[in-house]
């Protein structure tokens, strides 16, 4: 079960993940916006987590992905990875620069507007907020969209060659 506050180690952080995208997919949102340097330590391979994302991905929603490398996903996330090739309309994904984070804002986030946002505060220690307030979303959404206004076009359904 949810609940707003501070969440401490990497199991609970993950296990939030889960449960926020199924409330997610549950309560019908419109958007997901994703971000972290990536993906490795999120759940994303799981059967679960990709039913979920399943039933989530409907044409007129939208999964916003962003991270300063997807090999590591690529690599630990095959199905995820297949799960993006088949639901591609639904999926934006970009890149970002390390150095374009700065400092004071979340290295990671699962943000659901209009339902909640789970930002990473540290990586190190895996600590990390979940909260349903608006000004929290706010931040997280400015933060998000200042970051993936200075990205580049990454991660596609599948590489096109000549």
């Amino acid at each position: 079960m949810l609940e707003e506050g501070i969440i401490t180690g990497r199991e609970a952080y993950q296990q939030t993940l889960r449960e926020a995208l199924q409330l997610a997919a549950t309560q019908g949102c419109r958007e997901l916006w994703a971000m972290d340097a990536d993906f490795a330590a999120w759940p994303l391979g799981e059967p679960e987590v990709l039913a979920t994302l399943k039933q989530w991905a409907l044409p007129h929603r939208k999964l916003r992905l962003l991270a300063a490398q997807y090999d590591d996903l690529r690599r630990l996330h095959p199905r995820f990875v297949d799960w993006r090739r088949s639901w591609d309309h639904v999926v934006a994904a970009a890149e970002y620069q390390r150095e374009e984070l700065g400092s004071g804002g979340p290295v990671g986030m699962l943000l659901a507007p209009g339902l909640f946002s789970l930002r990473l505060l540290d990586a190190a220690q895996w600590r990390a907020a979940y909260s349903v307030r608006t000004a929290d979303e706010i931040a997280a959404r400015e933060w998000f969209d200042a970051v993936w206004q200075r990205s580049s076009e990454s991660f596609p359904a599948s590489a096109l060659g000549l």
